[in-house]
């Protein structure tokens, strides 16, 4: 069931029969579902639970965060165990052939120090200990993590379960595989929206009010960034009014060094996304797409001109309109860049914030650049 469905439904049920149904669960999905329901009638079900001890440890981490994705980690062995003896333990605790994907090792203090694989347990001869055929570097996961660094380390190194430890090291459980399909639909869908301009998830039938509230705001602070557009026309009004043809070519400078922007944009919020790219990679990526925004600026903005002067007739309009969407698709390139980069040293989410300032940015400069050159040319394209 839907989070929200299964919420309303607990909050309806009697302790006792809610922790019934809790016990039969998933730890880490039945810590979720207490989270979302009333806290004096969550305490209650905890209490009545047979579980309640796999259960109460992943109540105290964020819901976001890798702790609170976690489960409990059924099934660890000790680094002194003998081959023989790990393969006597998971005999007598007989888990679930989907709880056994590696074999996570543990110290005395319940430190991680290791992994090792069923098969390499087989295959040893008995009086091996487990520390001799670890594997002593475990890639893990800080409990205060987010759950999306969670899921990008899964998918990078092709995890099927990763280990959630606490600053000292500790063991507290695993993520599986399957976890980590939710968080990258999750994560996903909220880039989708939030690159659209809408907050928060709605799904199709969500009730008209509450679409207004999440959407009314960001078209009314989209109105006030274009009104920076209607201030720089409104500069040049003398030169528009002599040379009328120029606003023909105002959607043409605008619109394609907009989606210019907007494709660099896209692959930078998908790189910061996944990890891929970071402040630190400001440089290096500024000028990778300064770079391209030259290129695609020197074919597009010079079959730009050939139309302008086709069109019209004019070298002088056809030059002016060329090296306009030039200079623009650069500055697209660097605002398309800079811009989510910006965004996620101030700690605000890129996909939220950038599309509106990156639409603006090359708005207002395509604008300023291609009346200004018209301006300074003004004798020549009367």
């Amino acid at each position: 069931m839907e989070e929200e469905e299964a919420a309303e439904i607990a909050a309806r049920l009697k302790a006792e029969k809610l922790a019934r149904i809790l016990d039969e669960m998933e730890p880490d999905e039945a810590a979720d579902l207490l989270g979302d329901i009333a806290p004096e009638h969550a305490a209650e079900a905890l209490a009545a639970m047979e579980e309640a001890e796999d259960v109460r440890p992943l109540l105290i981490h964020a819901d976001e965060s890798a702790g609170g994705l976690m489960t409990s980690a059924k099934i660890l062995l000790h680094k002194e165990m003998t081959a023989q003896g790990a393969i006597a333990y998971l005999r007598a605790v007989a888990p679930d052939t989907e709880d056994v994907y590696y074999l996570f090792v543990v110290d005395e203090d319940v430190r991680l120090v290791g992994v090792v694989s069923l098969r390499q347990l087989v295959v040893v001869p008995p009086w091996t200990r487990v520390e001799e055929i670890m594997g002593p570097d475990v890639i893990h996961v800080r409990a205060d993590a987010d759950q999306e660094e969670a899921a990008r380390l899964m998918a990078r190194y092709d995890l099927l379960a990763l280990p959630v430890v606490d600053e000292g090291g500790h063991m507290l459980g695993l993520i599986s595989h399957d976890d980590l399909v939710e968080v990258l639909e999750e994560e996903a869908t909220e880039d989708i929206y939030r690159l659209g301009g809408v907050p928060e998830e709605h799904p199709p039938d969500v009730p008209i009010p509450a679409a207004l509230r999440a959407r009314l705001p960001w078209l009314v602070l989209n109105l006030g960034t274009a009104m920076a557009s209607a201030v720089i026309l409104s500069l040049f009004e003398s030169t528009i009014a002599r040379v009328a043809v120029l606003a023909a070519f105002f959607p043409i400078v605008a619109g394609v060094s907009g989606s210019a922007g907007t494709q660099t944009l896209t692959v930078t919020v998908r790189g910061l996304a996944l990890g891929e790219l970071s402040p630190h990679d400001g440089l290096r990526a500024l000028r990778r797409e300064i770079l391209i925004g030259l290129a695609n600026g020197i074919a597009v903005g010079g079959l730009i001109a050939l139309i302008a002067l086709m069109w019209k007739g004019t070298p002088t309009l056809g030059v002016v309109v060329g090296l306009a969407t030039l200079m623009n698709m650069i500055g697209a390139g660097i605002a398309g860049a800079l811009v989510p980069l910006t965004m996620q040293v101030l700690r605000i989410d890129p996909a939220l914030a950038s599309p509106i300032l990156v639409t603006t940015i090359t708005d207002t400069c395509g604008y300023f650049i291609y009346l200004g050159l018209a301006t300074l040319v003004l004798p020549r394209l009367i």
